[in-house]
């Protein structure tokens, strides 16, 4: 029986797991060609590293340590199998001497971390297949912490981790960053998947807890990763510039959003002195250098209107006709239902709810906002300033019925008792 490991270095090699797996597990997959050898032989070097470091102690360099051992025990688990499978020995000799030759230098790892994000948001993946095989493979998140995130069973979200495998094996998908050629379709697929799993993080889709910050974390992670390692002469992408700086300016105001209590707490009602300086200014410097770029996208100009609420000082003093002239602008690149309605809200700031309600009866009218609780809440909102109460009560209704995080609820019921 291995002797008991003490706790904090049981917490140390905790922490190093979370910050490190998924750029040993990168380097691995180069190194052995095979997700699933990577992943098992990651799993026993972190095992051995309880059973070695407690004599050792931490290495001063844990990382080359970690895939040194990983790849070693890779080579053991193929000589294991080669005994049993003789079409497995010219395999294993070919890997000892690829492994044995292989770089470890720290340009090349990084690198492995850009190869891998590009295999798990492979466009031949389904869009589900490719979130929970990013969180899993490149942060490290269990599968259990990914199912609960998005409300599934851990077996639902291990079926999805499975067929992804088994798709990525099928399909023969490379693991590299695509060509120059390909690679704007390719980044559009990686940044979406960083999206989704900020919005998940940043407001829940459903539970206790308006905000998951281990998903608002992790996908900030993967963004500024993708602006290290996706350099161009002048820079990285705009698009993935602007991308960070839209999750950077939108977590800013994580510690304002919610009570003591868990209450939720409107933009209008919330303390900016809580609101992230340090976050705003880093968000603010990328979405000026990608508009500067003149190449800019959709991520880009949701940063820009993130970052004129950020640096107002209250909603009163917001820019509301700024605000309202970039969302013509992503009307006209990317439109959506969504768009519309953030852009009459911004509207009805302007001009009056008279004018918010008639641009959002014109989204009704024209569908795909009847399911989506935010559009029948701002809709409420704007009867409640018209004095229309019986019109506004209904509406906070059906928010309340289209919607099951528990913040929310609240907030909606707290709505229609001061209305009756």
């Amino acid at each position: 029986m291995s002797p008991p490991v003490p706790e904090q270095l049981s917490r140390s090699v905790e922490t190093l797991y979370r910050s490190e797996s998924g750029c040993v597990l990168a380097t691995l997959v180069r190194l052995l060609g095979d997700l699933d050898l990577a992943e098992e032989s990651m799993h026993e070097a972190f095992a051995a590293a309880l059973e070695s470091w407690p004599r050792t102690g931490i290495p001063d360099k844990p990382r080359p340590w970690l895939i040194s051992t990983a790849r070693f025990k890779a080579i053991d688990a193929m000589r294991r199998r080669a005994r049993f499978d003789g079409a497995q020995r010219d395999l294993v000799t070919h890997m000892e001497s690829r492994v044995n030759d292989a770089s470890l230098e720290d340009e090349e790892i990084e690198d492995d971390r850009l190869r891998l994000i590009f295999t798990c948001c492979h466009p031949a993946l389904s869009p589900e297949g490719q979130v929970a095989l990013t969180l899993r493979e490149i942060c490290g998140l269990t599968t259990e912490e990914i199912a609960r995130a998005f409300l599934v069973t851990p077996a639902t979200l291990a079926q999805r981790i499975v067929r992804a495998k088994v798709r990525i094996r099928e399909a023969s998908i490379p693991y590299e960053v695509p060509a120059p050629q390909e690679l704007p379709e390719r980044l559009d697929a990686v940044l979406q998947v960083i999206y989704l799993v900020f919005n998940e993080g940043y407001s829940a889709a459903a539970g206790a807890q308006v905000m998951r910050a281990e998903l608002t974390g992790e996908a900030i992670r993967l963004g500024r990763l993708l602006t290290e390692l996706q350099p161009e002469p002048e820079g990285p992408e705009p698009e993935v510039m602007g991308l960070l700086a839209l999750m950077l300016l939108q977590d800013s105001r994580r510690a304002a959003r919610t009570s003591r209590a868990g209450e939720l707490i409107l933009l209008e009602n919330q303390d900016r002195s809580l609101w992230n300086r340090e976050q705003i200014a880093e968000g603010v410097a990328l979405v000026e250098k990608a508009l500067n770029s003149h190449r800019f996208g959709p991520y880009t100009l949701q940063a820009a209107i993130a970052a004129v609420h950020a640096e107002a000082e209250s909603t009163a003093a917001t820019d509301w006709r700024q605000i309202v002239a970039l969302y013509n602008q992503l009307m006209r690149i990317q439109p959506s239902p969504v768009v519309h309605l953030n852009r009459a809200v911004a509207i009805a700031m302007c001009d009056g709810p008279e004018a918010g309600l008639t641009q959002i009866d014109g989204v009704f009218e024209h569908g795909g906002l009847a399911n989506y609780y935010l559009a029948h809440s701002a809709r409420a909102d704007m009867y409640r300033r018209l004095g229309r109460t019986a019109e506004a009560l209904a509406s906070y209704e059906k928010a309340l019925a289209l919607t099951q995080q528990e913040p929310e609820r609240q907030f909606l019921q707290a709505r229609i008792r001061q209305l009756k």
